[in-house]
């Protein structure tokens, strides 16, 4: 169990006026870090999309294809976006948001009584990150994380007594974020000329298709053009959903610069990950993205990860996805081996990277 002072909460707590030196990027992953509230205020550039999931069923052909087709070539182009009209309700959305800040809220000995201990390979739990990289850095962010569906492979034990709205909230969004993967992967399944059911089949299908939840803290801080919150990375996931409490911190590399999203109100913003990616062949995109932090406001973001079994099936892209103008982009490995490996982490310039992945995963 860590001791408190570790918890980055306590430090930015402490009235810090400049952030220990292990939070302090180099200086190269501090390219277009600026003030995130007014970066997020930008009209003008690149926006990511924001993709109108209601007609997604629409019994008209013609309306129903073109919701399907706008979130393919999302898919396509960015590998994120913001849902809207997911069939998922404010009011569910709203008890999830209130019980996680409502976690956070509380005295840290009460949070401390589920920390994890990575040392053990437990990550499940509150929990802070721990140097995974050859310098050491840090990530200006304390987390809870932990499986929430199939309610099966759920450990209950873990899951905050406190509040008590907790358990019932998060269990419930669990159950229909469920459904959503699913709708999402027949519209990319279908998008790549496979049978609706394949890509979820792929990852696991019901049985087998793993959601953890990620509840991501970032408290304020003192010297927010120096840290981040969450570093540049792509998702290992097949799928990722992310909720936040509308404060501003989400940066894509796209078009070879940081893009900053905007903060869409009853939206639920969805990554591609790195499993369908390479199911695709390439063909739907992992983008590069990280967490900014700022001085003014606590930010909360709840991610939910979709991940195949560990070890039980071959990541590498689908027969039908490759041929001769498109060879195989990726080497088959199990999830365990990605994670483990992380290969194609993409960087800034394009490179390659051999780094290390944590085993919680990141997100933003």
């Amino acid at each position: 169990m860590h001791a408190t002072a570790l918890r980055v909460e306590s430090l930015a707590s402490s009235g810090i006026q400049l952030i220990p030196k292990e939070y302090v990027r180099p200086q190269e992953e501090l390219t277009g870090i600026g003030n995130i509230f007014e970066e997020e205020k930008k009209d003008e550039g690149l926006q990511l999309p924001t993709i109108n999931l209601q007609n997604i069923d629409s019994e008209d052909t013609e309306i129903r294809d073109r919701c399907r087709e706008e979130l393919k070539n999302a898919s396509i182009e960015w590998g994120v976006m913001h849902l809207v009209n997911h069939g998922i309700s404010d009011e569910l959305i709203g008890r999830v948001k209130a019980a996680g800040a409502a976690f956070f809220d509380q005295p840290m000995e009460e949070k401390e009584k589920y920390a994890n201990d990575p040392a053990s390979d437990n990550v499940q739990g509150y929990g802070s990150k721990l140097a995974n990289n050859a310098s050491g850095q840090l990530e200006w962010e304390d987390y809870f994380f932990h499986c929430v569906f199939p309610e099966e492979k759920r450990d209950m034990s873990i899951w905050p007594k406190s509040p008590s709205g907790y358990i019932p909230a998060t269990s419930e969004y669990a159950k229909q974020l469920r459904g959503l993967a699913t709708k999402i992967l027949s519209v990319l399944s279908l998008g790549l000329g496979l049978e609706e059911g394949r890509l979820e089949k792929e990852v696991g299908g019901m049985e087998e298709l793993f959601l953890q939840m990620k509840i991501n803290y970032y408290p304020k801080c003192p010297q927010p053009e120096l840290a981040l919150g969450v570093e540049a990375h792509t998702d290992v996931s097949a799928l990722t959903f992310i909720l936040h409490n509308m404060v501003p911190g989400l940066q894509l590399f796209y078009s070879g610069k940081w893009i900053t999203a905007k903060c869409v109100p009853n939206s639920i913003i969805m990554h591609i990950g790195d499993t369908v990616e390479i199911l695709s062949n390439g063909k739907y995109k992992s983008i590069l993205h990280r967490g900014l932090v700022n001085k003014e406001k606590v930010r909360i973001s709840w991610a939910v990860f979709c991940e195949p079994p560990k070890e039980k099936i071959i990541l590498k892209p689908l027969p039908e996805t490759v041929s001769e103008a498109e060879p195989p982009l990726f080497l088959p490995r199990t999830f365990a081996q990605h994670i483990q490996h992380k290969l194609f982490r993409k960087t800034q310039d394009g490179l390659d990277s051999k780094l290390g992945y944590d085993v919680v995963p990141s997100s933003t």
